[in-house]
């Protein structure tokens, strides 16, 4: 990641896309997130499908019912269930907290996200600061550039190289300010981290936010490291994304997330384990969605 924009990134929003498109029902609509993937990467992205799958890729939209289903085989095996659920949660959480009082909204790790965009109202009553690493800030401009789209004047584009700059110095000087009620998002990112780097982060975040701030992410469990326990999908996932040079090295205990999130400041709120995102978004589907084996989400406030 030091000297590229993040692979996973891209496939994440080409994911969103594919799922908006065709998804019945959707459980999350990203309806921008096929614009913001460059024509080129998602070329690269459908030819790796095609060759996989033996035959070609019309256009997103003259797909046949067999190849969708083909699709959305190969994107559940590679995580696309827990992309989408972990987006709807995080919003659906958002919502809530705006009529409760939040102001700010920070995505740590935004890549291609849209939420911006996609949400101009939401926009009216917070502000919104998207994290990421410069490389991959940068490429997102551009496309936003090529796009024509207007960076509202409510979003701030914060570049971070967590290497070398602080979390919150930054966003500081971006006009974050500490006396408000803020709202974290910190999807997708935990699992490439190593722990210290996560417990810093974590213990930053709750040091200079308000009391009552609160953060979503979502975690890996520890059993997805042992290869005796953890579900062949996940062990496939793991090997294509260390092949791309963006490997998947940390988990959490579940039973000792919430005493350890104690110690950096934070009180566990919800801890949802895969059956139970089963339930809140898969049960009855029919395209062969289900939630990722190994998969969780949190989310926790500040003390």
């Amino acid at each position: 990641m030091e000297n590229q924009i993040s692979i996973t990134a891209i496939m994440t929003a080409y994911m969103r896309a594919f799922h908006a498109a065709h998804g019945n029902p959707r459980i999350f609509n990203d309806f921008l997130a096929y614009d913001i993937i460059p024509e080129e990467n998602r070329k690269m992205i459908e030819d790796g499908f095609a060759q996989a799958m033996s035959f070609d890729l019309p256009a997103m939209s003259e797909l046949s019912p067999r190849q969708v289903t083909a699709v959305n085989t190969m994107m559940q095996f590679m995580g696309a269930a827990n992309v989408l659920c972990r987006a709807q949660y995080t919003e659906e959480i958002l919502e809530q907290a705006i009529k409760e009082g939040v102001q700010q909204y920070v995505i740590l790790g935004a890549g291609l996200d849209t939420f911006a965009f996609r949400r101009p109202e939401l926009l009216e009553e917070i502000r919104v600061f998207e994290v990421d690493h410069p490389l991959t800030q940068s490429f997102k401009r551009q496309r936003i550039t090529q796009l024509g789209w207007e960076i509202p004047k409510s979003l701030r584009l914060v570049p971070v190289d967590f290497t070398r700059d602080s979390l919150m110095d930054s966003l500081r000087q971006a006009s974050y300010q500490s006396n408000e009620v803020s709202l974290f998002s910190w999807l997708g990112v935990t699992v490439y981290l190593p722990r210290e780097r996560i417990d810093e982060t974590m213990l930053a975040i709750a040091g200079k936010s308000r009391p009552g701030s609160s953060i979503i992410f979502d975690y890996m469990d520890i059993m997805a490291f042992n290869r005796q326990q953890a579900a062949e999908s996940v062990q496939a996932n793991m090997r294509t994304v260390r092949e791309v040079g963006e490997p998947m090295i940390t988990g959490f205990d579940p039973t000792a997330l919430g005493e350890e999130l104690a110690t950096l400041g934070w009180e566990l709120q919800q801890n949802l384990s895969p059956e139970y995102i089963e339930q809140l978004y898969f049960q009855g589907r029919s395209d062969g969605y289900h939630a990722s084996d190994h998969s969780h989400l949190a989310r926790a406030i500040v003390k």
